[in-house]
């Protein structure tokens, strides 16, 4: 569901109101049955019609209809919407972690995350950068990628949730690899066929033959592009950032590897907001998730577009073959 206090209830209930939106995936819903309840009044929304209490031995694959699961975390009578909040961070890391578990466990076939807050999420002492950190850790995996993804433009990332300063260090040939190969996996289940690949360079200008930067595309991110190259992977690059998402270049490339968050978050959600989906590669269970946040300043008024919920829905589907 995402924090309570979010956008993350009012996407939800709007997903449920249609079964149409999400055949033939069945969508069970991690979260607060009151609070969804209470926004659904609140928007006029059709509240949920099937609610069980959570427990951990329960075999969610087996409900065949939509259903709330309620973790019964917050008061909702006096839960305040549009603000951070450490209950709100609290309850949003629950509902993940049980569904991890649960993914884990074989009892569902993917999960869809609502939007969290990473300020509430701190509040509430759990010090994650975001989702995709918490997926790694819990899945026991020691590294993954980020990749939005929308019929108009995708692209994964080398380097997420960290500040521009520490971009160059983390940098490595083996990581942009990984993330080469992680990225053709996730293309091939996706597009269903060979992909081809595009990647940035870090600096502007892919840094002109050395005169910007430190000369991080010849050392590093040239020979990372061959290896895979050699691989028989169709890729091109590293070329200037700026030139990478022209309109005539889009149609010509599955993904666009980005070397850090905004090189790829800007162009994509600036083409794609309401329909891109977000997803983490190299984790045991299939994740995705809405591209926006939890908005605070619009939360529990039914303005929230349920249109990227709805993507990232049917591609959890189709990447868990449900």
């Amino acid at each position: 569901m995402g924090d309570p206090g979010g956008v993350g209830p009012e996407v939800c209930l709007q997903l449920l109101a249609d079964p149409q939106q999400y055949a033939p995936a069945v969508p069970i819903v991690f979260g607060d049955a009151a609070i969804l309840q209470r926004v659904a009044r609140q928007c006029g929304f059709p509240e949920p019609k099937q609610v069980v209490p959570f427990d951990p031995s329960l075999d969610f694959r087996a409900m065949s209809e939509a259903t709330v699961v309620d973790f019964g975390t917050i008061d909702s009578e006096a839960f305040v919407p549009g603000k951070v909040t450490a209950a709100g961070g609290e309850a949003s890391y629950q509902y993940i972690m049980r569904a991890i578990d649960a993914a884990l466990a074989g009892k569902v076939d993917g999960i869809t995350t609502g939007p969290i807050n990473k300020e509430a999420l701190h509040a509430a002492e759990h010090f994650y950068p975001g989702h995709t950190e918490i997926f790694i850790e819990r899945c026991g995996r020691d590294t993954g990628c980020m990749m939005l993804t929308s019929e108009l433009l995708t692209c994964s990332f080398v380097t997420t949730h960290v500040g521009y300063r520490d971009v160059p260090e983390l940098l490595t040939i083996e990581r942009i690899g990984e993330v080469i190969d992680l990225t053709v996996d996730a293309m091939r289940k996706i597009r269903k066929r060979e992909p081809k690949l595009l990647v940035c360079g870090l600096n502007p200008h892919a840094g002109e033959h050395g005169l910007f930067g430190d000369r991080e595309e010849e050392r590093i991110i040239v020979p990372a592009v061959q290896i895979a190259r050699d691989k028989g992977i169709q890729i091109d690059g590293p070329v200037p950032p700026d030139t990478a998402f022209l309109a005539e270049r889009r149609p010509l490339y599955d993904c666009v590897v980005c070397m850090y968050h905004d090189q790829g978050h800007i162009p994509l959600k600036a083409l794609a907001f309401d329909i891109a989906v977000n997803t983490t590669l190299g984790l045991p269970i299939v994740r995705t998730s809405v591209d926006h946040g939890t908005a605070f300043d619009i939360a529990w008024q039914g303005k929230a577009k349920v249109s990227s919920m709805i993507h990232a829905v049917r591609l959890a589907g189709d990447l868990s073959g449900s």
